[in-house]
């Protein structure tokens, strides 16, 4: 098993350990005009308030699938309200395909914001967000989600992050290198600001949702990214919001087992963020 630095991109940094041979991964490449966003219009930049942004993607007219980590206040922990949040699908260079604002959010129930193990949330780091306005526009379609990739498979991510956050940037040849009670480990290159970030999977029908980025690591020197599975988490996610429909206007984070329910690794010395 080899050390494993973990960072996560808005919260706090932890160790993790686990294991990778190969991680070789294509460049990424900023995706400045219109026909290189062709088909990546329903990903967009999540506006946080005053604080930063996340990356997210359309899964319906309606809902955008991010990190839960980004319904939070990474300085005070506080749930943001859902006016404080916007959805600016295919932005690119000052302009989206479309803006919307925010009905309610809800986190993965067994999601804790904060607390010193942060690996232990990476698996339930996936979030919903209801717009207030349904994206109906017929170059903005949603990604179908699609089941969890095994290690040695070959993903992509688009997303926003840090010195590019004016355009998306797409990384199509990154791959799973290991897979650990939802945790994905993937060769893909992120950094802050692609939390949220939709990692496909590209099939005979197109592009499909396969993980949510949560962390960015360090293994040895080489940039790894850590990311949820969603076929469970995504199921409790949509009934959280069916559920609470009748309350709009709020984040909700519904009562589950926190942390310690989440998925467990052998844990080296922790190793600080910078």
């Amino acid at each position: 098993m080899r050390a494993l630095a973990l960072l996560l991109l808005l919260s706090l940094p932890a160790a993790a350990e686990n294991a990778a041979e190969d991680l070789s991964a294509a460049p990424l490449v900023s995706l400045q005009t219109m026909n290189d966003t062709k088909g990546w219009e329903g990903v967009g930049k999540l506006i946080l308030g005053d604080r930063g942004f996340c990356t997210g993607a359309l899964i319906a007219p309606h809902l955008v699938l991010t990190a839960a980590h980004c319904l939070f206040d990474k300085e005070t922990g506080a749930r943001l309200k859902p006016e404080d949040i916007k959805f600016l699908a295919g932005w690119q260079n000052g302009r989206a395909e479309a803006y919307r604002g925010v009905r309610q959010a809800v986190a993965h129930p067994d999601y804790a914001y904060g607390g010193e193990d942060a690996l232990d949330r990476v698996a339930d780091d996936v979030a919903l967000i209801e717009l207030d306005q349904p994206i109906r526009l017929p170059g903005v379609k949603p990604f179908a989600v699609g089941r969890a990739p095994l290690p040695g498979e070959a993903v992509g991510v688009v997303s926003y992050a840090q010195e590019r956050a004016d355009a998306p940037s797409l990384q199509d040849g990154c791959s799973v290198v290991d897979r650990q009670e939802g945790i994905l480990v993937m060769t893909c290159d992120v950094d802050f600001g692609a939390s949220g970030a939709p990692v496909f999977r590209i099939g005979p029908n197109g592009a499909e949702i396969v993980s949510v980025v949560s962390a960015k690591a360090d293994m040895q020197g080489q940039k790894v990214a850590l990311g949820s599975g969603l076929e469970i988490p995504l199921k409790v996610l949509t009934l959280a919001l069916e559920q609470e429909s009748h309350r709009p206007g709020n984040v909700v984070v519904l009562s589950g087992g926190g942390a310690s329910g989440s998925a467990k690794f052998v844990k080296p010395e922790a190793t600080e963020a910078p």
